[in-house]
């Protein structure tokens, strides 16, 4: 039996551990056990009573064979640039997925990614690495969601739509049918994207619009 460990003791590293600890309980528990976090800020979980410990620091962690990993960073290029350093160092993801998650049977997904609570993929969807999917956040038909994007909860990426790398979705975000979403674009809470976004760009609003 491995150990899991979660890089990343903050707010949604406490969510991914209750997660992991649900998913740990079902009957489609992996071959692993929650162990803990690793941490850089050693105070991170003062005040919680979340009852695992913090083991050390990303930087200073030696990756071993008796572990696996699943990362709950939330900024999407410290968590794409920690997890590929920790790939190079022959760690081990899993794909941490909640058992009210549905998969549909065609979908296809890498590794490292985390599927909240009545997160949902349907038919034909494509997934990168490292992606997290929150709670309630839907992906329609032949959506292709890139390595390392950030949906979080309540999203709908509808049929056809697709994000590229590093993606953050807010709260709420629609993307509509077969729109492109450029690497490392934001969209705002609550925004409708009906058309494309390009990389690096921001948008917010009904229809989402350019904010710089």
């Amino acid at each position: 039996m491995k150990n899991l460990i979660i890089i990343g003791a903050g707010g949604f590293g406490r969510e991914v551990l209750q997660y992991a600890l649900d998913t740990q309980a079902s009957s489609n528990a992996g071959e692993w056990n929650v162990a803990g976090f690793l941490d850089d800020n050693a105070n991170a979980l003062s005040g919680y009573s979340c009852g695992y410990p913090i083991f050390g620091t990303v930087k200073e962690h030696v990756v071993s064979d008796e572990n696996v990993y699943i990362c709950s960073i939330g900024d999407v290029r410290a968590k794409l640039s920690i997890c590929e350093e920790y790939l190079n160092r022959g760690a081990r993801f899993i794909n941490l997925i909640h058992p009210t998650a549905i998969v549909g049977r065609t979908c296809k997904m890498g590794t490292g990614n985390i599927l909240c609570p009545f997160s949902s993929l349907t038919t034909d969807v494509a997934i990168g690495n490292f992606v997290t999917l929150n709670q309630k956040a839907g992906c329609g038909h032949d959506a292709v969601i890139g390595n390392g994007c950030a949906v979080s909860a309540f999203c709908d990426i509808t049929g056809g739509a697709s994000l590229g790398e590093g993606v953050f979705l807010g709260s709420h975000a629609v993307i509509c049918p077969g729109v492109k979403v450029g690497d490392y674009a934001r969209i705002g809470a609550g925004s409708v994207v009906l058309r494309d976004v390009k990389a690096g760009g921001s948008v917010f609003g009904i229809p989402a619009k350019k904010l710089f």
